[in-house]
């Protein structure tokens, strides 16, 4: 299989890096650190962006910035990378795990709005695999109460109803680690439309500096040290710049899949309602009906995997099973969606949609072969 590699390069990062290399300043204070930020949010059509490590602290400033803590919960989908919840365990908050939509693989509003107590503090959705979650029912859930933090770590560039991912909420939260639709190796950012908010955030961020602040030796709120260096913001403006050609091809392909797919019985792929109608592509995640199909997820994966298809079997078991919250430190919703996921999704990563037409052909031809309905 003809499947691209990823991540990849052109000589324009080269140019970039080299800008960088050549000056006096390689760390978060260089303008290659601004110049990517205010790109990236007005990509996200967002008015402040925040350039982070890695988009795991994206979301610790983020709780950090809202003041959320001890003795607080924050609502956050049973289905997810680990970071969603850890953020909020390492905020001194407890995670309040939430079903899944069977098919969209994103938050379910209903069971959100359920999970929801006086100790509520905010809600994190996950807009999994690139399709946003359901931005009119969650932001009409916290819009009063508590505050929205979008987990757009898959979202690069995926809108809803013509609005970009990280401007529903307070912020978004995105990561730039190695495989995502851009990528620096590892990094991350805030969006926001909030001037009070991003200014406590890039606070935090920086030592607990202020924008307004004396000098360099002042701090005035207790931070950390965050900051993006100018060789991850170098990567990052040259992998923006191809980043909506390449959400493009890969749109063309996953549609040209599903449709060499569609007599297939047995393998039914994400639900995209039409208000998702552009997203990043990230994942193509899908389910199989062992009975329908004729193989388990498992046989499905082996196979694959065996004729060169990048594929993995979702993940091992919701949030809620790693041994961290085995101990307790969180509260479980029932999940019945997330747990009959664990045992039959799948999900393809971006780079198998990046070749040409005909390995995508190819690719549906391998999966044909295996259906035994």
């Amino acid at each position: 299989m003809r499947i691209p590699k990823w991540p990849v390069h052109t000589e324009r990062e080269i140019q970039l890096l080299k800008e960088v290399l050549d000056s006096p300043m390689w760390g978060g204070f260089h303008e290659m650190v601004k110049r990517f930020e205010s790109s990236f949010a007005a990509f996200q059509h967002c008015k402040f962006g925040l350039a982070a490590m890695n988009g795991t602290v994206t979301l610790e400033t983020a709780l950090a910035a809202c003041g959320i803590g001890p003795g607080d919960e924050v609502i956050v989908p049973a289905i997810s990378f680990i970071s969603t919840a850890t953020a909020v365990s390492r905020a001194g908050a407890e995670p309040v795990f939430v079903d899944i939509e069977p098919y969209s693989f994103n938050i379910d509003p209903e069971r959100a709005a359920a999970a929801v107590t006086a100790r509520t503090r905010a809600i994190i959705p996950v807009h999994f695999g690139g399709p946003m979650a359901d931005m009119d029912r969650l932001t009409t859930l916290s819009s009063i109460r508590f505050p929205l933090i979008e987990d757009a770590a898959h979202a690069h560039g995926s809108e809803w109803k013509g609005r970009r991912a990280g401007g529903f909420g307070i912020a978004g939260s995105f990561s730039f680690q190695n495989g995502k639709v851009i990528t620096s190796g590892e990094g991350g950012m805030l969006t926001t439309d909030d001037a009070d908010f991003a200014e406590r955030a890039r606070s935090f961020i920086n030592q607990g500096r202020s924008s307004t602040g004396a000098s360099f030796f002042h701090h005035y709120t207790l931070g950390t040290n965050y900051r993006m260096t100018a060789f991850q913001a170098a990567v990052l403006i040259a992998q923006l710049e191809r980043l909506p050609e390449q959400i493009c091809l890969r749109e063309r392909n996953e549609r040209l899949l599903k449709q060499e797919l569609a007599g297939v019985e047995g393998i039914r792929f994400q639900e995209v309602p039409p208000e998702a109608s552009v997203h990043s592509h990230y994942l193509l995640p899908g389910r199989i009906d062992a009975k329908k199909f004729g193989m388990t997820r498992d046989e499905f994966h082996r196979a694959l995997t065996a004729a060169g298809i990048p594929c993995t079997p979702f993940y091992p078991h919701p949030l809620y099973g790693n041994p961290l919250y085995q101990e307790g430190g969180c509260r479980v919703e029932p999940c019945p969606n997330a747990e009959a996921c664990v045992q039959d999704a799948f999900w393809f990563p971006h780079k198998v949609l990046m070749g040409d037409e005909e390995t995508t052909r190819e690719i549906a031809a391998v999966i044909r072969g295996l259906c035994r309905s």
